[in-house]
């Protein structure tokens, strides 16, 4: 039998590590072959604590309570990773919830004689009222949240890159961990080192794990901004790190730019009275696109006054991305990111 070390990083998720935690205690696969190490990265509130009494009352599980004290998620990844004791590392992040299955389904993938598996992540609310809801169409949406295969649906391939992953220890004896001069983006980087390496990515129908959506619009946007700016910054190492979806924004950002220049200069008709022209056509193509998807987010459940919101809210999360892509690229050509050659397992 597989045993397999589960690992979990947090920081300040008092609120969410418990319904992870539950989730972890249910699954189905033999509990004397899971090995739970559950880092903190140097929380302020309770979500140490509650690792600890995780522990302390899971006495069917091995479990691990570590620290992370760089704080920053690769760094954390990579201090349970060499805790790791198991023959497959399985990544939970701390925002998720587990199905019953999720262990066994990917060690089950792993014994088929794939090397790193993943499936399918579905947002859900934490809470049930108008404003989660709200907020949740939008991260489900193609639209919002990009179109990587993890979200997209649930079928059978190979793919880029993948949430919450299952390796086999070997994969980071090879290829190495977590660049660790990576805020963000550090799964893709490592997914694409893997590629590199000869190793496939699949994504397995059976796989599914759940993940908590943002509770608030301002979280929401400094996400998007955040992850944005990681792309650019890591895009200095290879641009096929990523897919191209992951510029949209961009391209979204600087149109923006492009069309309220053109729109200015439209004021001034003695200099440039044709520029208006672009810039309404611009604005017309990207309204038509923002109506059409808005309205196929809402098909089920939204009503006039979410239809309005959306119509909003899209174009927000795509300036924050694109604005944060822009920040990324700027800086990318001052950032140290070589890879730490002594960031190896073994």
């Amino acid at each position: 039998m597989i045993k397999v070390s589960l690992g979990v990083i947090a920081l300040n998720e008092e609120d969410n590590i418990g319904l992870l935690l539950n989730s972890i205690a249910a699954q189905d696969y033999d509990h004397s072959l899971i090995e739970i190490i559950l880092v903190d990265s140097g929380s302020v509130d309770s979500t140490k604590s509650k690792m600890s009494e995780f522990k302390e009352r899971r006495k069917d599980f091995s479990v691990k309570v570590l620290d992370n004290p760089r704080k920053i998620q690769a760094s954390g990844w990579n201090v349970a990773i060499c805790a790791a004791s198991g023959d497959v590392f399985i990544r939970a992040d701390a925002h998720s919830v587990l199905p019953n299955d999720f262990v066994r389904n990917n060690v089950e993938c792993i014994e088929s004689g794939e090397y790193v598996c993943g499936g399918q992540t579905v947002k859900i609310a934490k809470e049930d009222n108008f404003k989660q809801r709200l907020l949740l169409m939008a991260e489900n949406s193609m639209f919002g949240s990009g179109a990587a295969k993890y979200r997209r649906g649930a079928e059978d391939r190979y793919v880029k890159t993948i949430a919450q992953g299952c390796y086999r220890m070997e994969v980071f004896e090879k290829v190495g961990l977590f660049n660790e001069k990576l805020r963000r983006s550090e799964d893709n980087e490592l997914h694409y080192r893997i590629r590199k390496a000869g190793y496939r990515i699949f994504m397995s129908s059976k796989i599914k794990s759940e993940y908590l959506s943002r509770s608030s619009l301002k979280g929401m946007l400094k996400q998007k901004y955040g992850n944005g700016k990681w792309v650019g910054i890591t895009t200095k190492i290879s641009p096929s790190i990523f897919s191209p979806y992951h510029y949209v924004p961009l391209a979204f950002a600087i149109a923006a730019f492009i069309c309220f220049g053109m729109f200015i200069a439209s004021l001034f008709p003695a200099v440039t009275d044709w520029l208006g022209l672009p810039f309404l056509i611009g604005c017309a193509a990207y309204l038509i696109v923002d109506i059409l998807l808005t309205l196929i987010s809402c098909h089920k459940c939204g009503t006039a006054k979410a239809i309005f919101l959306l119509l909003i809210i899209f174009p927000l999360l795509h300036f924050a991305y694109g604005i944060g892509t822009i920040a990324g690229l700027l800086q990318a050509p001052f950032a140290d990111l070589d890879f730490d050659a002594c960031l190896r397992i073994r």
